[in-house]
Parts: structure tokens; sequence; C-alpha cells
């Protein structure tokens, strides 16, 4: 969820705000070193998101407490961020007890201040862990959103005990397999494995929106080739090749001036990962849909019909035109931007100016990259 800047702009003043310009850089940095300490809790790691993993505590022995507030206090140390530790015999068990370890603490009386930091629901007596579920809202259930919970409030379903003891079969035939899966595991039975290795994205997509309103084609022609090279990038990094490449440009919905909404599709001809192919193929669809005269606020780049590079069907080089294999040519730039910083080869038609291009996101109040950049990285002094 988010709102435009300029609609809450006054509270920064009046409420006393903090704002901060996006550092996904920083935030990915922070996110591998938490990632990496909580990895210590157990033996595999399934990262779900930026700031969540599952860990397969199987075979762990000890006071498995005691183990997670270990881990939480180095978290702590060593990062700054505080976190959350929920243990359970489910997935679904284990997120409802890491909602319920950060709740005792923030709320204290909401639940027992034994289970703040660090909840083990698998440790619980049975009554005990029914008097936990009913003490818990069904919309903090992993999985049970808005709408799910209207529809199960019209059914009397108001709490995290109520859904459990549905029967799993009437809730496949009223709802879905997805909702019987979320009984079960409610129910202690384990139906969603961890997941080691992340899945193939079935799209990638780069967009932004630009610091100011943007009307010449020279500098969407900018834009447009850097987002189409880090979707390139990012489509190099999981083994994939892509069949289409869409690009779109659109004005601002908040900005009075006339609107203006454009996409077109581009297949290539042969599916691919080289950032040449895909950025000639984003400047043509540019080129189509551009018109003059338009306060142009968002551009964007998305890779469609994507397949691992294993399955890619050979064919003989019999067209004039072919284009050359270049996949060591896309390794040496990849390894060259992984080690000197991204952007430091790139396509010629992404320009020169670097962060002073007129489209590029202000970032006024942009979080210093304390460990991800030499030029923000604090000074000690003895």
């Amino acid at each position: 969820m988010g709102a435009p800047w300029f609609e809450i702009e006054h509270l920064a003043e009046s409420s006393g705000l903090v704002a901060l310009s996006a550092n996904f850089a920083l935030y990915g940095d922070m996110s591998d070193r938490m990632m990496s300490l909580a990895a210590g809790l157990g033996p595999a790691q399934e990262i779900y998101s930026i700031d969540e993993s599952f860990i397969d505590l199987a075979g762990v022995l000890g006071d498995l407490v005691q183990r997670g507030l270990k881990v939480r206090e180095r978290i702590l140390q060593w990062t700054g961020i505080p976190c959350g530790i929920g243990i359970g015999a489910t997935k679904t068990l284990a997120k409802l007890a890491n909602h319920i370890a950060k709740t005792a603490e923030r709320k204290p009386g909401s639940y027992p201040a034994t289970m703040a930091q660090v909840c083990d629901l698998s440790a619980l007596a049975p009554e005990a862990l029914q008097e936990v579920l009913a003490a818990t809202a069904v919309n903090e259930v992993w999985g049970v959103g808005r709408r799910l919970t209207a529809q199960l409030s019209e059914c009397g379903i108001h709490t995290a005990q109520d859904l459990a003891g549905l029967d799993p079969a009437m809730v496949r035939r009223r709802w879905s397999v997805v909702l019987e899966r979320t009984v079960r595991e409610l129910q202690g039975m384990a139906c969603i494995a961890l997941e080691l290795a992340p899945a193939r994205k079935h799209e990638i997509a780069c967009t932004r929106s630009f610091g100011q309103p943007v009307t010449r084609l020279a500098d969407l022609n900018e834009a447009v080739t850097e987002f189409a090279s880090r979707a390139a990038h990012k489509l190099r990094q999981q083994g994939s090749l892509a069949g289409q490449v869409l690009v779109f440009i659109r004005t601002s919905p908040f900005r009075p001036e006339a609107q203006f909404s454009r996409s077109i599709s581009m297949p290539l001809r042969r599916p691919s990962a080289d950032t040449g192919v895909i950025v000639s193929a984003a400047l043509r669809g540019l080129h189509a849909i551009y018109r003059p005269g338009y306060q142009l606020a968002k551009a964007g780049v998305m890779l469609f019909d994507l397949q691992p590079t294993t399955v890619l069907q050979a064919e003989l080089d019999l067209q004039r035109d072919e284009a050359p294999d270049r996949r060591r040519l896309m390794t040496t730039l990849d390894d060259i931007n992984q080690r000197y910083g991204p952007s430091t080869v790139q396509m010629a038609s992404a320009g020169l100016a670097g962060d002073r291009r007129a489209w590029t996101m202000k970032q006024e109040r942009r979080t210093p990259g304390y460990i991800t950049c030499w030029a923000d990285m604090p000074v000690a002094r003895a």
C-alpha cells in the first residue's frame, strides 16, 4: 500500500512524520545480512520475502525458544533490525506464531508475555493452543485476505479456532483447495512444503516513475534502455530467455494535464536474454507508441513468454541477419557490473549523464547507502 507524497507531505510538519526516499540497494543488503543470520536456526531455509524466511527445524535438538532468542539477539546486535520468531508444526502455524510473537511484545496483554519475541506453538498443550487460536482473529491467518474474511464472517467463522475446527473436505467444496490446505495446516498437518530454491518468475518487469515529467523522446530512449537492460540482467540471473518484450509509457493520473497511456508488445524472432536484443525491441516499441506533447510520468519494460535456457531449440544459421551468440559477452558484462557497480558498462543509448539525467527519481530524502556505497560509508575517528 502507498500514497503519493504530495497527499501526505503536510504530515511531515504537523505530525512529525519522517519521510525517506527508497534505497533498494541498502534494503536488499540488509535483508541478505538478516537472512544469513536467521539461517543459523536450522539446516534449511526458504527466503519467502525481503523480510521473511522459513527455517526447517527438523532434527534440531534443545530448547527451541532459547535458540530463537539467541538468534534474534544476534540479528538485533549485528544489523539493528528487531524481529519476531514463530515456531509451529506447519508453515501456517509458524506464520501465526510469528504474528503472536510480535503482537505480544507490542501490545502487552493481547497474548501471554512468555510468547513475546519468540513464540513456540509446537510446545503448547492442545488446550493451550486452542486458547491462542480462539484469541486470534481469522484475518491474521496466513492466506486469509479481506474478501475471504468477509465470506467466513458471514458463516460465523471469526477466529483462527473457528477456521481450524472446520471439516477440510467441506472447505474444499465450499471455497477452494487452497483454503482446505490452510485448515489442515492449522490442524497440524503439513501441506505446504519448504521451497529451498526460488521459483522461476513467469514474467520480469522493470518500471519506474520519473523524477519530473518527461516529454522528449531522447530522455525516454535513455530510460527505456536502462529499464530493458535491468530486466535482461534479471532474466539472465534466473537462467531464462524471453519471447516477448512489452514497453509502456503513461502520464500521471494525479496531474491535470492531458492523459496518455500506451503499451506495445514486441515478439522476438527467437527467445533471448541478450541485452542488445531486448533493448532494441524495447526501443522499437517505444518509437511506435510515443506521441509528443504529453507530460509522461512513468515508463517500464516487461518480459514475457519466459523459458529456461536449457530448453532452447537450436536452429541452422541460414539467415544473414541472424544475431550472433553473445552469451559469453553477456556473462562478461554481468561480471564487470557486479564487481564495479551497476551500469559500469551499459548500452550507449542509456546516455552518459548518470544520476543527473532528467528522468531519474529525485530521491531527495534517500537514506545513505552506509554499507553499499563507499561515498556514504560513515567515518569513525579514534
